[in-house]
């Protein structure tokens, strides 16, 4: 026969419903069961908080308002972890943002840029040669799809008399 557990949590917790709470100690945040912890994440790491929320929610521990009410988050972010959670299950939390290639520096123009660079072009004439903007050219360099700029020397310009 199941047995009713009281709600006593350590002090200062914050509720989030009568059966879990939190508690924050130095950089850490723990989750409470009653009197028992279930989980810890530090206090800044935002993927594992949407995680474990998320997991609340999906379980039926907790209802998607208590999350709101007890942590001040809004309502629709919580939805969107908790669909993330659905989708995609925990990894779902911890895959970095994909990022889109530049559709500008394709691979022709990609050809030309690293010729003309080779030649020892300054990336201002790169760029008028090609229409690739000199920025774009720039990330290229640093990314190291194009080789590095050479630098030339300026000579002086004669002096006359």
């Amino acid at each position: 026969m199941p047995q009713v557990q009281l709600p006593i949590f350590p002090a200062g917790s914050v509720e989030i419903n009568r059966d879990l709470a939190c508690r924050t100690e130095s950089d850490r945040v723990i989750y409470y069961n009653g009197h028992l912890p279930v989980f810890t994440h530090a206090k800044n790491d935002l993927a594992s908080f949407r995680l474990f929320t998320s997991q609340l929610i999906v379980q039926g521990s907790a209802t998607q308002g208590h999350i709101a009410k007890a942590f001040g988050v809004p309502l629709v972010a919580i939805k969107r972890a908790t669909k993330l959670y659905r989708q995609r299950g925990s990894a779902g939390f911890f895959v970095p943002k994909g990022r889109r290639e530049g559709s500008k520096l394709d691979a022709q123009k990609l050809a030309q840029a690293r010729a003309l660079l080779m030649e020892g072009q300054p990336v201002a004439v790169v760029s008028q040669q090609t229409g690739v903007l000199t920025d774009t050219l720039r990330k290229a360099v640093a990314a190291g799809r194009l080789p590095p700029v050479k630098k030339t020397k300026r000579r002086a310009a004669p002096v006359s008399r």
